[in-house]
């Protein structure tokens, strides 16, 4: 079995986890109506998707 043959500290042990923190979703802008969505999806505000309208959206009021 492989055992370590020193500890590792807790500065080089917190380095490695320095990538292990959450992170909250990249938005962009749509170009349509300006509310921000998620890349490459289709907008839940106004339906459209690269420039076509592909989901019919009812109006709230």
């Amino acid at each position: 079995m492989a055992v370590p043959k020193k500890k590792t500290s807790k500065a080089r042990r917190d380095q490695r986890r320095s990538h292990h923190a959450l992170q909250g979703p990249k938005l962009v802008t749509c170009p349509t109506c300006g509310s921000p969505s998620r890349p490459h999806r289709v907008c839940a505000e106004c339906g459209t998707y690269n420039g076509r309208n592909v989901v019919a959206v009812e109006a709230t009021e």
